[in-house]
């Protein structure tokens, strides 16, 4: 059955949510054949339905680049399937742990269950990944799921609860178009995943407090890009301007501001204005995405217009218009001169506007990033093994990329996540396996054991001496 908006109230959120927690006690283990099964199904929807999600995903934005729908979302989303499928065997199996000596002849194990019914709460920047990519880790571990989509992401929403509900009883899974963010997050689920603003992540994680639901929080924040005097400067542009215009910067891991050594800042503005203008000719190409909506345009318009009034310049790395109202557009700059008061310092930019920062020494650059919020991201361009290690030694954000941005995300066998202000926990590969799934200590008692009751006596002091002279018992 799909519901519309209309249809997609609090009763029915809540309806589902029942069906799902009715399945659990059901069938509290989802055996591993299955979960296979619906991981492959996933992305059989996947494959058979790729142009008409990017037309969903394109008619929410406005316009969205096809290709970064398919390079950006759907290619990582079956990598992260498929990585999951031929590890999950291995991963569910009962690990073996140490036993003490004081308890010889006991066994030790951990056995990896699923937790139940599992929210997940995604934005509109990438609508279809952070569904799938934290679904795929919540299904691994044997979980139901149910997802909640922005306001913004409803013609990709109806879709995919049409195309899943096809394929996969909603018992496993259900998308809730036009449900409210009160009586979705209010559920009490089992798990809970967030991805958005650290504001409205505090406000899910205060909401899931009512139930003791466990959140993880994926929350983005500003984060900083250093390029080191050693590294080539026209290399390192190309990279940092891709990763900052996908999407058109509304990309919770996009490079939020930039350091560069103080001799290569107008190297560093020509070669920017070449590769921008080459990769988009004009704002007008469909390449370049829209910004998501008006009130996002508007504040984007503000942010800028707040730097420039307190003294900031703004570069435009495109010929013509900074903005197009009509389109939704605003064109790729730069911004220099910035000071704590601007808001673009203040807040997470989440579009095309990239502030630069001159430099002199490596110090004052990490004095700076350790002065503020712990980002999502760190990206360092450096040829110097040292340089990296003394940066990432000496500095805290939820991951880093070296000599590139945000390919850290890709990785899936490393775990994603933020880390302070930037958010709380981790998913990708066996750590979003864990992450979902409640790591059940068992231990088994031999038949026999040392006298440890009362009355207590000679026995328990001979054992406790030996605990604290013996420094190899353990």
């Amino acid at each position: 059955m799909t519901y519309s908006d209309a249809q997609m109230n609090a009763s029915n959120v809540q309806t589902l949510f029942q069906a799902q927690r009715a399945a659990c006690l059901d069938s509290p283990e989802i055996p591993r054949q299955k979960r296979m099964e619906l991981l492959s199904t996933i992305e059989t929807i996947l494959l058979e339905n790729d142009r008409e999600i990017c037309e969903a995903v394109s008619e929410d934005f406005g316009n969205r680049s096809v290709h970064e729908t398919k390079i950006l979302e759907i290619t990582p989303s079956l990598m992260g399937l498929r990585y999951t499928r031929k590890r999950l065997k291995k991963w569910m199996k009962p690990q073996r742990r140490h036993v003490s000596l004081v308890f010889a002849g006991g066994k030790n194990r951990v056995i990896p269950q699923s937790k139940g019914v599992v929210g997940i709460v995604t934005p509109w920047n990438y609508p279809l990944f952070l569904a799938l990519s934290p679904m795929t880790s919540a299904l691994a571990a044997g979980n139901r799921v149910m997802v909640k989509q922005a306001t913004n992401s409803q013609n990709l929403c109806r879709l995919l609860d049409r195309l899943f509900s096809e394929k996969i009883s909603r018992e496993y899974v259900s998308f809730v178009p036009g449900a409210g963010a009160g009586e979705f997050s209010s559920l009490p689920f089992d798990h809970i995943i967030f991805t958005g603003s650290p504001n409205v992540g505090k406000t899910v994680m205060k909401t899931a407090a009512a139930s003791l639901t466990p959140v993880t929080l994926e929350l983005g924040g500003k984060s900083p890009t250093i390029i080191a005097d050693d590294f080539d400067l026209g290399l390192a542009v190309e990279r940092i301007m891709f990763a900052k215009l996908m999407n058109a910067g509304q990309t919770c891991v996009a490079p939020d501001y930039l350091f560069v050594p103080k001799n290569k800042m107008d190297a560093f503005v020509a070669r920017a204005k070449e590769v921008v203008r080459h990769r988009y000719p004009a704002m007008a190409v469909k390449d370049y995405t829209c910004i998501i909506d008006d009130r996002a345009f508007g504040r984007l318009s503000e942010t800028l217009a707040d730097a420039r009034d307190k003294g900031a310049a703004i570069i435009n790395l495109l010929d013509g218009p900074m903005a197009d109202v009509e389109t939704r557009k605003i064109s790729p700059c730069l911004v220099t001169g910035m000071t704590d008061e601007m808001r673009i310092m203040q807040e997470e930019i989440f579009g095309p506007v990239l502030p630069v920062f001159c430099y002199d020494t490596i110090e004052e650059v990490m004095g700076y990033i350790n002065d503020r919020e712990r980002p999502l991201g760190l990206y360092l361009f450096t040829n110097d093994r040292h340089l990296a290690d003394r940066v990432i030694a000496a500095t805290r954000s939820g991951g880093v990329t070296i000599n590139d941005c945000a390919l850290h995300v890709a990785q899936h066998d490393i775990p994603f996540g933020g880390i302070g202000n930037s958010g709380m926990g981790h998913y990708h590969g066996y750590e979003g396996f864990v992450e979902f799934s409640k790591l059940r200590p068992v231990f088994r008692q031999s038949r026999v054991t040392l006298a440890l009751t009362p009355p207590y006596g000679k026995t328990i002091n001979r054992i406790y001496q030996a605990v604290k002279k013996m420094k190899w018992l353990s």
